[in-house]
């Protein structure tokens, strides 16, 4: 009984073992954002954006419009489009700008986005899913530039962060895991990289 339990156990970790293993042959191939940038002749990266491709699990990064790299992302549980609540865990589809950036986040490091934006508050209005005064204060809030406050139902702890301490393990899955909480999640060294070029203001759209 014991030898079996044993053997069902080895088995479980050299199979778990085996697929960390694949997922870093994977991500040997991805190049530095140096490196991409001296590939393309690019010495400064002016006027970034970002592109989030849902359908993809990837995050697109240009500038001055020219495609420079892309990162292997993941997203929310839920794989609906609209947000009705803070805890959904539905990655939101629209047109946001960085509102926010965080050094110091559980996750490593997180690009706060100005989700919900007046848009979103509409819509959410319009299906009963916060009152006139939830709206009210979100639509001051995109009116002064600043990320949206907390207190909605909607929330507004949408952004693209890392991994934080299991980063070894989650960025070498070689499958699709999803597992935020609406957010959109790439390794630590990817939020490193685009923690480095992107800053408030800066324009990201999330595309289903």
């Amino acid at each position: 009984m014991i030898k079996n339990i044993l053997y069902i156990s080895g088995s479980i970790v050299i199979f778990f073992a085996g697929v960390i293993l694949y997922g870093v042959i994977l991500n040997l191939r991805e190049v530095t954002l140096r490196n991409a940038m001296a590939e393309k002749g690019i010495s400064r990266l002016e006027d970034v954006s970002l592109i989030v491709d849902r359908k993809n699990y990837r995050i697109e990064l240009y500038a001055d419009k020219v495609f420079v790299k892309s990162y292997k992302a993941v997203f929310g549980k839920n794989s609906g489009i609209l947000k009705s609540s803070a805890h959904d865990n539905v990655t939101p589809i629209g047109n946001y700008l960085v509102c926010g950036m965080d050094s110091s986040s559980r996750y490593h490091k997180f690009i706060h986005l100005n989700y919900p934006n007046e848009r979103d508050a509409a819509e959410a209005l319009k299906q009963s899913y916060i009152n006139q005064d939830e709206f009210n204060a979100i639509l001051l809030a995109d009116k002064k530039n600043e990320c949206p406050p907390e207190e909605t139902k909607l929330g507004s702890l949408v952004g693209i962060h890392g991994i934080g301490t299991y980063n070894i393990i989650f960025k070498n899955l070689p499958f699709t895991f999803n597992w935020t909480n609406g957010s959109v999640a790439v390794s630590n060294e990817s939020i490193d990289e685009l923690y480095s070029v992107v800053k408030i203001g800066t324009p990201v759209k999330i595309t289903y």
